[in-house]
């Protein structure tokens, strides 16, 4: 039995560590559409200005808002496949 779960643990441990996608990458096929410049209502990438206020809020708050969908950004942002990590990095990539 020990082997057992021993076998099933490690199955599923490289799914547990999933590498945070390139950034740049996700933001090019799912966030750019948006934060190009072509919503004004979307802060753009690299406007710190419109970012700032946002960042204050906490990152955690900025995930669940890209989660769940904001205003005119609709739940998980297009990018179905993106984990919290990968939202906390596009956002970082975002706001510089």
């Amino acid at each position: 039995m020990k082997k057992l779960l021993l076998a099933a643990s490690l199955a599923v441990m490289p799914f547990a560590a999933q590498a945070v996608q390139d950034a740049e990458a996700v933001f090019n096929r799912a966030c750019g559409a948006c934060h190009s410049g072509q919503l004004p209502m979307a802060p753009k990438k690299g406007d710190k200005a419109a970012w700032e206020p946002r960042l204050a809020k906490g990152m955690d708050t900025l995930v669940q808002s890209v989660t769940t969908g904001l205003n005119a950004m609709p739940p998980k942002g297009l990018c179905m496949d993106c984990s919290a990590e990968d939202y906390k990095a596009v956002i970082q990539w975002m706001s510089q």
